[in-house]
């Protein structure tokens, strides 16, 4: 079987170690913007190339004669990666670009939910005219100055800028969905919502929805969620795969949603989603809301999720394609896991660290180790990027347990890096269950 993977940073890692675990023993041949040490010594051959290079891409999938393609970043998904692929006969575990408008633009979404009454969006409005009057009047009379302006396509992550915390004044909320209009031709301008989130990702054959545990990001750069927001500096799983602040009902009603939107996708659409559904969810006062919904794997949420997987991963890869996908396919371990990402000292903001060595110290059975934005020299050192460097992983039998052996296994890096020693602690835990709490009390 030969399976092709266009993927980038500790995410592709995860996924790359997850298909070749399968008993199908795979050849995995991979494609990505760097050469990814992990990556390399999984597959069985690596290509260094741009994943917007649909040419080179399949040039490369026609020389392997490939069986299927897993798609991991977005920017690929979002441009229409599968259906280039499924143009010379190759299927992907990835959405179609139409239906990867879940990910691509918040009006979509919205829309969607809309359209289908599924009742989980805040109060919001798109526009298309850069109107300051008409801006103005809608963040500060029916939003009462609480509000979110959405970039209506894929940034980077830097899409999304919050009153209070990116935007001090309704006149800097105007300016920058002015900015984001002239840009990409709309923005979604929402209700600021207050409570606590979490993501629920899920395994997706059109209408057939199979969950994998609940995970909690932890995006903001600093200890105590201080600081600029990032790529993610880690995360959290339950045993039980919730989380010790979400309810059941709050956990029964994010797989509710996950499945009406596939179901939305599909009839909206034409065609079934297959691949991976990403619902990123907010427990507020009024119940679940959707913050956002990506349409691939979270970075670093797959690293705690892969981990876990019991069940064979290229079965339910060709089950997702094959509109087979059951229960059954799918067993995770209940074990929890704390993911801590190792970054250079100066991350998000200076790279003055990029180009210097890295080590990194043997990994037990109860830890994983991904690599993310680091290179190997001819040597054999391991070379920081200016980016995230890789996710440190520990599994244990409780959060805390997770998060001991996470935070000794980063404590042992060598190099000038940093990492989140608040990630998986008790302390934090707490703050978010009595966050919950008091929004219902």
């Amino acid at each position: 079987m030969q399976i092709l993977l266009l993927t980038s940073s500790a995410r592709g890692h995860a996924i790359a170690e997850s298909l070749s675990k399968s008993s199908h023993n795979p050849d995995i041949i991979s494609i990505s913007p760097r050469s990814n040490p992990g990556i390399k010594k999984i597959a069985k051959q690596e290509y260094v190339s741009d994943l917007m290079d649909f040419d080179s891409a399949l040039d490369i999938a026609k020389k392997h004669d490939i069986d299927f393609a897993f798609i991991g970043p977005d920017d690929p998904i979002g441009a229409g990666m599968a259906d280039a692929l499924d143009s010379i006969g190759i299927p992907s575990v990835a959405p179609t670009k139409s239906l990867a408008r879940v990910e691509t633009s918040k009006a979509f979404t919205r829309n969607l939910l809309e359209q289908y009454g599924i009742n989980a969006s805040p109060k919001f409005m798109s526009f298309d005219r850069a109107d300051p009057e008409l801006l103005s009047k809608y963040i500060e009379q029916d939003l009462s100055g609480e509000f979110v302006v959405k970039y209506d396509g894929l940034r980077g992550g830097k899409g999304v800028k919050i009153s209070g915390e990116h935007l001090n004044s309704t006149e800097e909320g105007v300016k920058y969905a002015i900015e984001c209009i002239e840009e990409c031709g709309q923005t979604v301008i929402e209700e600021k919502l207050n409570g606590v989130e979490f993501s629920l990702i899920s395994f997706t054959s059109g209408t057939l929805v199979v969950d994998t545990p609940a995970v909690q990001d932890h995006k903001r750069a600093y200890n105590g969620d201080t600081g600029p927001n990032t790529g993610g500096m880690g995360t959290v799983s339950d045993a039980n795969h919730s989380l010790p602040f979400i309810e059941q009902r709050h956990l029964d009603r994010a797989k509710e949603i996950n499945r009406q939107v596939a179901a939305a996708l599909q009839e909206q659409c034409g065609v079934p989603y297959k691949g991976i559904l990403y619902g990123g969810f907010i427990i507020t006062r009024e119940g679940v809301k959707l913050i956002e919904y990506n349409a691939r794997f979270g970075d670093p949420e797959a690293l705690n999720i892969l981990p876990l997987l019991k069940t064979d991963f290229v079965d339910i890869c060709q089950a997702i394609l094959t509109n087979s996908l059951t229960d059954d396919l799918v067993s995770f371990h209940e074990k929890a896991t704390v993911c801590k990402y190792i970054t250079p000292e100066g991350y998000p903001n200076n790279k003055d660290q990029k180009g210097q060595q890295i080590e990194f110290p043997e990994m037990p059975e109860n830890a994983e180790l991904f690599y993310g934005d680091l290179t190997e020299d001819s040597n054999g050192n391991l070379i920081l990027g200016g980016s995230r460097t890789a996710g440190i992983g520990g599994i244990g039998d409780t959060i805390e347990e997770a998060q001991a052996i996470a935070q000794g296994l980063c404590e042992q890096v060598k190099g000038p890096v940093r990492f989140r020693d608040d990630i998986g602690t008790k302390e934090l835990m707490q703050q978010r269950v009595n966050t919950v709490k008091h929004l219902f009390s």
